[in-house]
């Protein structure tokens, strides 16, 4: 008897709270922000690749191409701007000769903090042995801060559309109850624009790097109270 008791009463305590619960009302919407910004800084991946019939000879011949470029690249970039990504040996089979070869492989990254210095670097790096150029993607030095900036930009979109969608009504925005950050991992979006290397005697040469533009996009989703 005692045990019905006391399941009736709480089911009329859960009633009775869910009774006075009352839904709270909000507004759901989106918020984007941009900021767009020239690059200042670009990362560069380069190899130096040897084939041959012999594991050693080819391990040492690329061990020798790769010190003669290390040693162009600390002459030209902060030992900590640069850094060896990749080595590898491996066997190849050749179906025309029909003779196996070895492959060596070595891979460096470089920051370079200086675009107006790309030229000559890839020129020295090329007399210094390097045959491979794997690519070249472009950066800002000021990511963190312009992320911060797009981030306030976000919210202020949101903050507006909800201030859209309650202006024809009787109602106000009011506190925000939750925010949610939906952006998608940092990937640099570059907008073209060459860039012209100039020659010694002030004349303009080939356009050989084409920096243009980064975008930084923050999305937020924001809900905030209906007073």
């Amino acid at each position: 008897m005692k045990k019905s008791f006391l399941i009736l009463m709480t089911l009329f305590l859960t009633v009775s709270q869910a009774q006075e619960l009352k839904p709270i009302p909000m507004i759901n919407v989106s918020g984007e922000g941009k900021i767009k910004t020239v690059p200042d800084q670009a990362a560069i991946s380069v190899s130096v690749e040897t084939k041959g019939t012999n594991a050693v000879t080819v391990k040492k011949d690329n061990d020798a191409k790769m010190d003669a470029v290390l040693k162009y690249i600390k002459k030209f970039i902060a030992k900590e701007d640069f850094q060896t990504q990749r080595v590898t040996l491996n066997p190849n089979y050749d179906y025309q000769k029909k003779k196996h070869e070895y492959l060596a492989n070595q891979t460096v990254k470089i920051l370079l903090k200086d675009l107006s210095k790309y030229d000559e670097l890839m020129e020295g790096l090329v007399d210094s042995g390097i045959n491979g150029i794997n690519g070249v993607e472009f950066k800002t030095s000021k990511l963190t801060q312009l992320q911060s900036e797009a981030r306030k930009l976000a919210i202020k979109d949101a903050k507006a559309k909800a201030d859209d969608y309650v202006s024809v009504l009787s109602q106000k925005v009011g506190k925000v109850f939750t925010i949610t950050d939906n952006s998608q991992p940092y990937y640099p979006q570059p907008m073209y624009r060459s860039m012209k290397a100039e020659m010694a005697d002030g004349t303009m040469q080939r356009e050989t790097l084409a920096v243009g533009e980064l975008e930084i996009i923050i999305n937020v989703a924001v809900s905030f109270v209906l007073e």
